[in-house]
């Protein structure tokens, strides 16, 4: 038995802060969203519902829960137009009240504790959201200089997720999580000088944190060979030569080998 402790060194966390904002189009690269101020969770559902037989509550049976949030900031990528429904139909002219664009996006909430206020960070991702802008007052300039913010009510329409109830809202906890699979992701979600930033679905995640600390190649029987690895560890050069950062290769005998990073 393990007698619990209040208020070990360390222990006390917090989060506060959201950063890095990405916006993803369909067929489009993720662009950053400079701006972005808060994004609050507004889910809807979930709601009781009691049953009763003789006077006596039997059942509570929760409703559906959906995702849904509110997101503000000062200003907003040129990209989130088509979801704002702003249609740019000649340089410089723009037309409201278009067709609204779903759209994914991803921002990041600080972790902070008592002995540093950045412990670690929480990367949210939000798939299939819909936006309908909230009122928007432009008030004449005073002496006390302010913004006129913007705002959205999100709503979705939550992805196919295998073994799982759908949702649109997932993150992943840098406390936790391996920081090599941790790195393998970001470099997903931002991009760097080769790679263009882009929104992964559930499962690429999954197997990213399953295989990520191996490197697995496939003799697929027929001159060619297939190579599984995290992104940091493994870059093409050009079309056909691949650098590897790995060591400790070994060979499984069954037609693949398995390597263990130089950096693990």
């Amino acid at each position: 038995m393990t007698k619990l402790v209040w208020g070990d060194v360390g222990s006390r966390y917090y989060e506060a802060g959201v950063d890095r904002g990405v916006l993803y189009l369909d067929g489009q690269p993720g662009v950053a969203w400079n701006g972005l101020t808060s994004v609050t969770d507004n889910a809807s559902g979930a709601t009781a519902q009691p049953y009763y037989i003789d006077g006596e509550k039997y059942l509570n049976k929760l409703s559906r829960e959906e995702f849904e949030a509110t997101i503000t900031a000062y200003t907003y990528p040129d990209e989130f137009g088509v979801c704002d429904g702003t249609a740019q139909i000649r340089p410089g002219l723009f037309l409201t009240k278009q067709k609204r664009q779903s759209f994914g996006m991803s921002y990041r909430t600080k972790i902070g504790n008592d002995q540093s206020s950045v412990y670690g960070y929480k990367i949210h991702l939000i798939y299939n959201a819909m936006a309908t802008p909230s009122d928007h007052d432009h008030k004449s300039l005073t002496d006390s200089p302010g913004t006129d913010d913007f705002s959205w009510k999100l709503t979705s329409l939550p992805p196919t997720m295998d073994g799982y109830k759908r949702t649109s809202h997932i993150y992943f906890d840098s406390r936790t999580m391996d920081p090599t699979v941790l790195e393998a992701l970001e470099y997903i979600l931002y991009g760097d000088d080769s790679t263009s930033p882009r929104l992964p679905v559930l499962s690429e995640i999954t197997d990213l944190i399953d295989n990520g600390a191996s490197l697995t190649v496939t003799d697929n029987g027929d001159g060619t060979f297939t190579l599984q690895a995290p992104i940091s560890d493994l870059a093409m050069l050009d079309d056909s030569i691949f650098q590897l950062s790995w060591n400790s290769v070994t060979d499984n005998g069954d037609g693949t080998w398995t390597a263990s990073s130089s950096s693990l």
